[in-house]
């Protein structure tokens, strides 16, 4: 039997009983993980350790990228809906990019600005409380929040 671990076990209740609002932080939150472990992968002397930690890293936070955009409301978010939409194809774009040439720079962008997506986010949280989300959350959403534990 395999052994049962605590955190995990508490980060998975955690994902699957917070607040819409809350997961969208938590997305925020393992896409810039993810982008941090990639950058790191890039000072790996090895090749084929650098390649997997940089390319596995990268698919994640593409990953959780995607669904954050999956999660607009394009209809009823109006123009920050469609602003958030094209900032997250460019965020995707640039790590694409990072990804194939193997260079950094598109990866440090990419984090900078969802620190800063990050930090609006978790602000309004704080002030406003449960935030009006028009779009409700898919379970490929909740999944992928999931996963990040």
């Amino acid at each position: 039997m395999p052994a049962l671990n605590p955190w995990k076990s508490y980060h998975q209740t955690a994902t699957l009983t917070a607040p819409p609002g809350q997961i969208i932080l938590m997305l925020y939150d393992g896409a810039i993980r993810f982008l941090e472990r990639a950058a790191v992968g890039f000072e790996l002397k090895d090749p084929a350790e650098l390649n997997m930690a940089v390319n596995n890293n990268l698919q994640r936070a593409r990953d959780i990228i995607r669904e954050l955009d999956c999660a607009l409301n394009l209809e009823q978010g109006g123009d920050l809906a469609q602003t958030l939409h094209r900032l997250y194809e460019y965020f995707e774009s640039r790590i694409h990019s990072s990804n194939l040439k193997k260079q950094r720079h598109g990866i440090d962008e990419v984090i900078q600005h969802l620190n800063v997506l990050r930090n609006a986010w978790a602000t309004m949280l704080r002030g406003e409380g449960t935030p009006g989300v028009s779009a409700t959350l898919s379970e490929p959403l909740l999944a992928t929040a999931h996963a990040m534990a």
